[in-house]
């Protein structure tokens, strides 16, 4: 179940990630472009770049929000079993702090 989870978890990743990437590309090359370009055909390229820069600048917010939602959601799931189940949570405290420390004492 973790595997699956884990590939959920990079495949939301790359939906997120990738046209941001993909943005950040076209933006480049549009700027490399209108570098070897001259006159009207410079700041066409140029305002495409600088409007492809701003998509990804609000899509990079989109990804942002989308990850501290997930992290608030992930500290309430958290909350909620500490309060419903707060000996084992202590439990498991204690053995990944025991855990933790035979495997720092080892080096």
């Amino acid at each position: 179940m973790a595997t699956r989870r884990k590939v959920s978890e990079a495949e939301h990743e790359s939906r997120l990630v990738d046209p941001i990437k993909h943005a950040l590309d076209e933006a480049e090359d549009l700027l490399r472009e209108a570098a070897s370009a001259s006159g009207d055909k410079a700041e066409e390229l140029r305002e495409q770049a600088l409007e492809t820069l701003r998509r990804s600048r609000l899509a990079l917010h989109d990804v942002q929000d989308s990850l501290l939602d997930r992290g608030r959601q992930a500290v309430r799931v958290t909350d909620d079993y500490v309060h419903e189940r707060p000996w084992q949570a202590a439990t498991i405290a204690g053995v990944a702090g025991l855990l933790l420390g035979l495997l720092i004492a080892r080096r």
